[in-house]
């Protein structure tokens, strides 16, 4: 029985998932054309996916994905035409629902009779699904934090040194989607008593979750908390004496070495390290309609890894892998840009999902919206704006009219182009607050308040 799991686990499929409808899966010959990215569950442009190895019992093919999450969530910063991808486990569901082909050729608007036909197929990935998982729930207000640690002054590791001083505390993640199939990620070890750490999106869709250690132990995980805004979630296995990961509570500086520790692409590369430097602190990207400022480092990260460590030269994690960056020119990834989150984002959404269960206190407008590329402009005859792909169920949006195909133009009068002007505004108000919309639908424009709700009702 074990030998046929490892057997399952070590079968990756790295076809994307319309490349081969139906077909069976293959190891590619070259695994580096496989995309990564993050597991954005609303995207701002032709939708973005993300793809992580994953694994069938039955040998069905790629074209079984995960919930794709798109929407106005990921907006591409830093470069024209790159879009965010989740990339350790990055997401990695080979298509596993949030990924699917990850940049798309903008559609000829001539090719399709009407805006909204258009836009079918501009925001092809599109759907309205919330984060969710089965997997079975752990208490609650234990009183659990995140402890951290200063940085020594005086101490300094090699490579060497802090791969043997943290392997350990890295744990390889197998979320069961369903019947069969497998997604594969990383973790890390928070608290001997086996807390672990890993990334919202390698659990997305789960009914159940694997934690294998260093030593080749196997636990049956249960989930305390998943935040898909922040990419965060802490897992519950019932062990002790674990290697607990030491967490830093220093600054990070551009240009200090850092390393991360992960599984990428699948069992065979378990406890695989990679070594760069930190190329920046604060990268403000738009992911769920909440701004993330991430450390960027040029260390490699690749499908498998989400959730692991990056590491500072004293042995110390100063954040969590999970983000890459994808051209849409070339649909290749792009090297040496990679993405962590940090760790002080890391403390304050663990505390309060091993509190609560979730995050508390965020608006959300509960809507999903994207940028309009300028052939449809001209083409429909439409103004600039947010073209609304869905509402979700419950919102007051939903109460208060608004539909799929509107287009947003303002909120509160000031003009919107792109997903982070809207979650600019929006993250400058409460739950409860008013925003005024003004919106565009077949030819006639109107104004609708619509009340902010909090984020984690809704998503």
């Amino acid at each position: 029985m074990h030998d046929d799991k490892e057997s399952r686990l070590s079968e990756w499929y790295g076809t994307q998932p319309d490349a081969v409808p139906g077909g069976h899966g293959h190891r590619p010959e070259d695994p580096s054309s496989l995309s990564s990215q993050i597991p954005p569950r609303r995207s701002s442009g032709p939708s973005p996916s993300y793809y992580e190895p994953y694994w069938s019992e039955d040998n069905q093919g790629p074209g079984h994905s995960r919930k794709k999450h798109t929407g106005a969530r990921v907006f591409g910063v830093c470069m024209l035409a790159i879009i965010v991808i989740a990339a350790s486990a990055l997401l990695f569901s080979n298509g596993g629902g949030m990924f699917s082909p990850a940049v798309r050729a903008t559609p000829s608007a001539d090719e399709y009779r009407s805006m909204q036909e258009f836009f079918d197929k501009y925001y092809d990935n599109a759907s309205t699904s919330e984060w969710n998982s089965s997997i079975p729930r752990a208490e609650t207000g234990t009183g659990v934090t995140l402890p951290l640690t200063p940085r020594p002054t005086d101490l300094e590791l090699s490579l060497s040194e802090v791969y043997s001083q943290c392997i350990n505390s890295t744990v390889a993640i197998t979320a069961v989607v369903d019947k069969g199939r497998y997604f594969w990620g990383s973790g890390i070890i928070m608290t001997s008593d086996g807390y672990i750490l890993t990334n919202s999106h390698v659990l997305d869709g789960a009914e159940s979750a694997t934690v294998t250690l260093w030593d080749e132990r196997e636990f049956p995980a249960e989930l305390v908390g998943a935040d898909s805004a922040s990419d965060i979630a802490v897992l519950k296995i019932d062990a002790s004496g674990l290697p607990a990961a030491e967490f830093c509570s220093g600054d990070l500086t551009v240009g200090e070495p850092v390393a991360a520790i992960g599984n990428p692409l699948g069992r065979e590369l378990r406890g695989t390290m990679t070594d760069g430097i930190v190329s920046a602190i604060s990268r403000d990207i738009t992911y769920t309609d909440h701004p993330m400022t991430l450390i960027q480092t040029n260390a490699a990260i690749n499908e498998g890894n989400s959730g692991g460590p990056l590491l500072n030269m004293q042995g110390q994690v100063v954040g969590m892998t999970s983000m890459k960056l994808i051209s849409s020119y070339s649909n290749s990834s792009i090297e040496g840009i990679g993405f962590a989150i940090p760790i002080g984002t890391m403390k304050s959404v663990a505390d309060q999902l091993i509190e609560n269960g979730r995050v508390l206190g965020r608006p959300a407008l509960g809507i999903t919206v994207g940028p309009i590329p300028s052939e449809a402009l001209s083409y429909f005859e439409i103004p600039s704006g947010l073209y609304v792909t869905s509402v979700e169920e419950g919102s007051d949006a939903e109460a208060k009219g608004v539909r799929r195909s509107d287009i947003i133009t303002a909120v509160n009068g000031e003009k919107v182009f792109v997903t982070a002007d809207l979650s600019d505004i929006i993250d400058r108000l409460g739950i409860g607050d008013s925003v005024k919309l003004n919106i565009y639908r077949d030819g006639q424009n109107f104004e609708v308040d619509v009340k902010l709700m909090e984020f984690s009702e809704l998503y």
